[in-house]
């Protein structure tokens, strides 16, 4: 069931990363808002796959240091990407709501940040990075 689990959430992260990519590279009618909070959706399920991975509890939220404090208890090493962390976790709930728009610059920002925790979270979950 574990590993079952973990699949689950890493395909629901890749539908996320694929539309991250997908819409980032758009010249016409760009959707920075969109691309963000794919980015931000796309490593809150990797990161819940890591927790199922260790059979770690975690609530259901969407704060993404709040589920890096979680990994933590587990695996230390999720500290190294705390920066970009950083850089996404304003993009899972604000980003949808008038009075919070993201810039082209900011998008391109999410992305990086997303690739780099992917990377980091594939590695972990003995993955290929495709």
């Amino acid at each position: 069931m574990n590993g079952q689990a973990v699949a689950e959430w890493v395909k629901k992260a890749e539908d996320n990363y694929l539309s991250a990519l997908a819409l980032s590279r758009r010249r016409k009618s760009p959707v920075p808002d969109v691309i963000c909070n794919q980015c931000q959706q796309c490593v809150e399920k990797y990161l819940k796959a890591l927790l199922v991975l260790h059979k770690a509890y975690f609530p259901k939220i969407h704060d993404l240091i709040q589920l890096e404090d979680w990994i933590a208890r587990v695996d230390s090493e999720v500290r190294s990407i705390h920066n970009s962390l950083v850089v996404l976790n304003p993009y899972g709930i604000d980003i949808r709501y008038p009075g919070f728009e993201a810039t082209i610059a900011e998008a391109k920002e999410a992305v990086k940040a997303m690739k780099e925790i992917r990377k980091f979270v594939r590695t972990k979950l003995r993955l290929k990075l495709k």
